[in-house]
């Protein structure tokens, strides 16, 4: 039987960048084939030739052996292929119905196109496991529900092969179990599965072979059965990577960070952060677990002092903070508090600055930057570059522009601007997000250093072995709230999940 897909020579240049380097993949009829890479190594632009937003330099496109040339997502659609992207692509004021047939209306009259549509849909959702509501508007369902809708979206236009670039990023751990039981149907059915990740777990637990990329090309294919986490990750990064956390017990002392009934809203007026209490002590990580958008990045923003909080207390040391912006951020800082913040590119960085006028944002007045009223800049560039030695920063060039560092170096910038300053407390948001394995290496052992020192240390982070690798105590935010708290070493990805979900462990039986 030909391959379904069949990818030969595959070549694609973004001026200066060779993304792609003459790409060959067979991915077999029937399997679930993943893709692997460190950030940059080409995988999504490889799928996105495949699904047309791109055209190759050169190179051939077979599928289920026969040659293609694919201009448009409509040529791939028409061959049978279907992506689920990172960021859904649904419209939020349009029911599922309506998203589903938008572009596959049926014709002028409306009406006998949706009938066939939702006969066709209920059908899908029976077969594959994929119950949603049709009539439910997008923007009431949950991320995991939003996911189904998508992948329906592929199957109702006759998708055979499904691509799906990072699908469980958004998803609480029995979202992705339910989504991992609805790709074995899908493959039991025939359909060919292409599943681009950077979580080794999820690749060994539901793949049938899985491509390795890295600086562009492809460089090993391997049947997932004979291969190992430790052997993907070392083909991945070039080196041998050490993938757990080696941490001895914590020593937690007196609180450095208390939180009292706090309420912070977002730009719009909205509630996000909902009578919020905790506190941080000096030798502890305390991670706070959550699904994306459930309060952890207002918490963070309000902590910091980016936004004003509208109730309850922070105290640093023993001492209120009550700031808001604009001095807010400024104040904290003064206070002991350092920040990274979860969009490096967005708020820890000035992307087209030099990486020394990076080194110093929010310090950029202290008086060792400065030489009277003007940024003592020969200082400046020789503390960066001693900065950059330490933190392992790639390349060691403080003149370089920021934005032409690696994802995983421009997040070791903002790292070591803030722990050099040899803070109290560190705020972590997302601290490995879109950040290479060599480089997530390196960073956890930073923190855990931190917290051996005596300092205290808060974690944001979606990812849930980040969380219970680092962690010392864990906390769960649910629309808003903390609903609950879990010493590291009982916490397990079930129990997580039930209480990200917003359900109390305890009411399942099945928790334990």
């Amino acid at each position: 039987m030909a391959p379904a897909i069949k990818l030969v020579g595959i070549d694609k240049s973004f001026g200066a960048v060779h993304a792609n380097k003459d790409i060959n993949l067979n991915v077999s009829a029937g399997s679930v084939h993943g893709i692997i890479g460190e950030n940059g190594a080409g995988k999504s632009t490889l799928m996105s030739i495949l699904y047309g937003f791109y055209k190759a330099d050169a190179g051939d496109i077979f599928v289920n052996g026969e040659k293609l040339n694919i201009h448009a997502s409509q040529d791939a659609i028409d061959a049978g292929i279907g992506m689920v992207h990172q960021h859904f692509m649904l419209v939020d004021t349009f029911s599922v119905l309506e998203n589903i047939i938008l572009g596959a209306e049926g014709g002028a009259l409306l009406r006998k196109g949706v009938d066939k549509a939702r006969e066709e849909l209920n059908r899908l959702e029976r077969e594959y496991e994929l119950e949603v509501d049709i009539d439910a508007l997008i923007g009431d369902l949950p991320v995991g529900l939003q996911q189904r809708v998508e992948i329906l979206k592929a199957l109702y236009r006759g998708a055979q092969i499904l691509v799906l670039d990072e699908p469980t990023g958004v998803l609480t751990p029995q979202e992705a179990d339910h989504l991992f039981r609805i790709l074995n149907a899908l493959k039991d059915q025939g359909k060919t599965i292409i599943l681009i990740t950077h979580k080794l777990r999820e690749i060994m637990a539901i793949t049938d072979a899985v491509s390795v990329m890295r600086q562009g090309e492809m460089v090993a294919h391997r049947e997932t059965a004979k291969t190992s986490t430790e052997e993907l990750a070392e083909l991945m990064v070039g080196r041998k990577v050490l993938l757990r956390v080696e941490k001895g017990e914590a020593s937690p002392a007196h609180a450095v960070l208390e939180v009292e009934n706090l309420t912070a809203t977002d730009k719009s007026g909205v509630v996000r952060v909902k009578g919020v209490s905790f506190n941080v002590r000096a030798g502890e990580i305390v991670g706070i677990a959550g699904v994306s958008g459930n309060g952890q990045s207002d918490l963070l923003a309000a902590l910091s002092g980016i936004t004003k909080v509208t109730g309850g207390k922070i105290l640093i040391n023993g001492k209120p903070f009550v700031g808001g912006p604009p001095q807010g951020a400024a104040d904290v800082r003064h206070m002991g508090l350092a920040h990274v913040p979860e969009d490096r590119q967005r708020m820890g960085l000035v992307i087209p600055f030099e990486a020394w006028e990076c080194s110093i944002l929010g310090y950029h007045n202290e008086d060792e930057c400065c030489r009277g009223p003007v940024i003592d800049r020969p200082k400046v560039i020789q503390e960066s570059l001693r900065k950059m030695e330490a933190f392992d920063v790639r390349p060691q060039d403080p003149n370089l522009v920021t934005g032409n560092f690696s994802g995983g170096n421009q997040q070791k910038i903002v790292l070591a601007r803030e722990i050099d300053r040899d803070p109290d407390i560190l705020l972590v948001g997302q601290p490995t997000r879109g950040v290479d394995i060599g480089a997530i290496e390196f960073i956890h052992k930073r923190l855990i250093e931190m917290r051996d020192a005596g300092k205290a240390v808060l974690l944001v982070s979606v990812e849930l072995d980040e969380i219970m690798s680092l962690s010392d105590r864990i906390l769960v935010m649910f629309d808003g709230h903390i609903v609950g708290e879990i010493p590291a070493s009982e916490a397990n990805e079930r129990i997580l999940g039930l209480m990200m979900a917003g359900i109390n462990p305890d009411d399942d039986e099945e928790a334990a």
